[in-house]
């Protein structure tokens, strides 16, 4: 029987590279919930276990019950019955029904809710895990950050109204965020909430494009300030599923079939408040996106794994001309690239969501355990530190791992060729699935605009430089390596500078892309060189790396340092003028 962790070399390889024993100790504050609770860890070790227990009951799951119901899935899709309520494929049920089952829903939640108390880390390992089996799915698991949202946030009687349920799988939940007329601009929402005379919150208004807009749990985002029309203005509040929130459309989209997209009508709903009003989405829903940023991440790590195991078996299986096509340079060449790229995104994922676990580690220990005046200072600098490095690498990975994941996706179909664009294959699938990746919690484009501040403040320099200077020698065999990186961080500084220099932000958002993809190619170059101190496979992987981006780099270097702005002055004659039907 299948199971989606064990057969996972690359997964495996990180869980023991990463100091996960670290994130153990973070989570479980130095093992004290053993006594309190007897299923949580007494140390390090038994917490390691735990963790790789937890990974091979999702990779079982994955393997044995979703992935052969992927396909039924896509087909079948979700209902919108005639009462407003949605009905899930039967795949989709079944998935949630057996993870709810084990526990697998409260996957970061304390144990007081229900939850399994894991690292943020681990949870991007099992996202990605679930993805591979039916993306789709994923966007419905996907979402425990609602639950985590309303841990950080809520008021102790919200948190037990709803976290115990959300931990068991009985309750789903979903962001609510998006409307007709705010989608990447979250400050122009219109979805008013207000208080009648008893104080109680009530919501009314309409959003689009709602990933389970059908879940129990619904935490929206509200005008509670209607003299304030930017984001000050706006609130962040749950509402329950029920006789006055309506599905009024399922949308009929591209891929991911088995997740609902739903429009929906509040019809002045009963609501609670998050926390306090005019944080919605300053504090709270950026804390939120953070999160799901790098679920799409994960779930894009899982759909180009999925590709890309279906094109190494073709190519391998797959006779012409007497020899499998594997034998072709050409393909050799795609499959090749294909798994370095996903082990580049795969890498630089984990070790953004491991920096995130590091930071709120921190911020834990401060706001609820008391420690002498110099421990709390060192760590509110540990705490700012990541802060600056997780504005770099979340948007960086949710950016580099769903651009992956496109093309993956695109030359897994090439390696099959006809076959991969017909249905008898799931390459198709894939690719459908993988396009949403780059547009949903962010465009790519978005994504972008948040990592080049890190690269232009020199966050990346930072970063890169922490990891080659964290060893007093390296390898003889890296050390050549590592020479390349620091030519390579020498060249992104002199591409910054330029930039700089030019003034306003115009230059730096026209060749921003090519700042964070050089950035990309250090931060991932120096993680590989890391990783291949332990296997010589991640120095072959290293080299073949450095060897296709150093060129790279250098090619965007010599563009950004051109001046070039046709794109800009000349638009009107390269773009062509907006075409006028005759």
């Amino acid at each position: 029987m299948a199971n989606f962790y064990t057969d996972n070399e690359d997964i495996r390889f990180l869980f023991h590279h990463l100091d996960m024993a670290r994130l153990a100790e973070i989570m479980e504050e130095g093992f004290r919930f053993h006594s309190e609770f007897d299923f949580a860890p007494e140390n390090v070790q038994d917490a390691m276990d735990n963790y790789e227990r937890i990974l091979g009951v999702i990779g079982q799951i994955a393997g044995d019950i979703i992935a052969p119901t992927a396909e039924e899935t896509d087909i079948v899709g979700n209902t919108l019955n005639a009462d407003g309520t949605v009905t899930y494929a039967p795949g989709i049920r079944e998935a949630l029904k057996r993870l709810g089952q084990a526990d697998m829903m409260g996957f970061t939640l304390p144990y007081r809710y229900g939850g399994i108390n894991c690292p943020n880390l681990l949870y991007t390992m099992s996202n990605e895990i679930i993805s591979r089996s039916d993306a789709a799915l994923m966007n419905i698991y996907g979402l425990q950050g609602i639950a985590e949202t309303i841990n950080a946030f809520a008021s102790e009687e919200i948190k037990q109204q709803y976290l115990p349920n959300m931990a068991n799988g009985q309750w789903t939940g979903a962001m609510v965020l998006t409307e007709p007329d705010a989608g990447s601009d979250l400050q122009a929402v219109k979805c008013r909430a207000y208080q009648n005379d008893k104080g109680e919150w009530f919501v009314h208004g309409v959003k689009r494009f709602i990933t389970n807009g059908c879940g129990e749990v619904l935490l929206v985002l509200a005008r509670t300030e209607a003299d304030i029309t930017d984001g000050r203005g706006l609130s962040l509040l749950v509402v329950d599923r029920g006789p006055k929130v309506r599905v009024r459309r399922l949308e009929n989209k591209l891929g991911i079939h088995g997740s609902p997209t739903c429009e929906l009508y509040f019809d002045h709903a009963p609501a609670l408040l998050i926390g306090e009003r005019q944080r919605g989405l300053i504090t709270y829903v950026m804390s939120l996106m953070n999160g799901a940023r790098v679920g799409i991440a994960a779930q894009s790590l899982g759909i180009a794994e999925a590709a890309w195991r279906v094109a190494r078996d073709y190519a391998h299986s797959r006779k012409q001309f007497d020899t499998a096509i594997e034998n072709f340079p050409a393909v050799r060449e795609l499959l090749v690239k294909m798994s370095v790229d996903i082990q580049a995104a795969r890498a630089l994922t984990y070790w953004g969501s491991y920096c995130v676990d590091i930071e709120m580690g921190a911020l834990k220990k401060l706001e609820f355990t008391e420690v002498p005046a110099d421990q709390a200072k060192e760590l509110k600098k540990l705490a700012r530190t990541y802060k600056r490095v997780n504005g770099l690498l979340t948007p960086m990975s949710k950016y580099y791992a769903s651009e992956m994941s496109m093309r993956v996706a695109n030359d897994s179909i090439a390696v099959l060729g006809g076959s991969g664009y017909m249905k008898d294959y799931a390459s198709e699938r894939h690719l459908r699935d993988s396009r949403i990746t780059t547009i949903y919690e962010g465009t790519s484009q978005l994504q972008v605009i948040a990592a080049v501040r890190g690269v232009s403040s020199g966050s990346c320099e930072t970063v890169v430089t922490d990891i080659i200077t964290a060893r007093p020698e390296w390898p003889a065999e890296i050390q050549p390596l590592i020479e390349q990186i620091r030519t390579g961080l020498a060249d992104l500084a002199e591409s910054v500078a330029f930039v700089k220099a030019q003034g306003g932000t115009e230059y730096m958002d026209l060749y921003g892309r090519k700042l964070v993809d050089m950035g990309i190619a250090l931060i991932v170059g120096a993680l590989f060189c890391d990783a291949a101190v332990e296997s010589a496979k991640k120095l072959a992987v290293a080299r073949r790396w450095l060897a296709e981006k150093m060129p790279e780099l250098k090619m965007n270097k010599t563009l950004i340092l051109s001046g070039d702005r046709s794109v800009i002055s000349d638009f009107e004659t390269l773009a062509g003028p907006v075409p006028v039907a005759e």
